[in-house]
């Protein structure tokens, strides 16, 4: 059972997701699917913004299936995308003191030994830089806003496939599942630290605020 995964099909886990094949199933974060929408909530958010950062570690396989659908969208929302794939902490440093005004951050939270989210959340505080996070995991340590799938919700959804498991399914033929709880969760506080004022329309879509 796996949870959290972006693509499994592209992670070599499943078949398809429809039919898994081997002795697995899971739940899927939707990460590549949901990576434009992020760009969108970011550029509502600040619509000042005109650079969108993407820091990664450039030993992460999925990173750049995450760009190359943030590349689609960026043009259709009148951002420039930078790509920073980053491998010691030096590198990370020297990108996040790239970070200034007219610039937003969308994390990629995959595998690596840098903490490059905690860090781009220390950094674009102290830049007043405007960050969304793939999680409302992040908001609990000051995180701006998320748009993503709620990892204590995966946990329950695979849950339920362990359940049916237990009673004789076959994981073979349980169809992998995209998360079904993706909160906009937005973090008033954070906002005013960095002098944002939110759009009405995203506090009306928003699934919670935190004050």
């Amino acid at each position: 059972m796996f949870v959290n995964v972006g693509d499994p099909v592209a992670a070599g886990l499943v078949q398809s997701i429809a039919r898994p094949g081997g002795n697995i199933t899971g739940i899927s974060s939707l990460r590549f699917e949901l990576a434009s929408k992020r760009m969108q909530v970011l550029k509502e958010l600040a619509p000042a913004v005109r650079r969108v950062w993407i820091i990664y570690d450039v030993g992460d396989p999925a990173a750049p299936l995450v760009v190359r659908e943030a590349e689609v969208a960026a043009p259709q929302l009148g951002v420039e995308l930078v790509a920073r794939p980053v491998g010691t902490a030096q590198e990370l440093a020297r990108a996040l003191a790239g970070l200034g005004p007219g610039d937003g951050v969308m994390i990629h939270d995959g595998p690596t030994l840098l903490d490059i989210s905690a860090q781009i959340l220390k950094a674009s505080q102290s830049a007043r830089v405007p960050v969304i996070f793939p999680s409302p995991f992040w908001l609990q340590w000051g995180a701006l806003v998320s748009y993503g799938p709620d990892y204590y919700a995966m946990g329950h959804q695979a849950a339920r496939l362990v359940a049916r498991i237990l009673r004789g399914a076959t994981p073979a033929d349980l169809p992998v599942e995209g998360a079904n709880k993706i909160p906009l969760v937005i973090n008033l506080k954070a906002a005013r630290a960095i002098g944002l004022t939110i759009p009405r329309s995203l506090l009306l879509r928003a699934d919670e605020l935190i004050q």
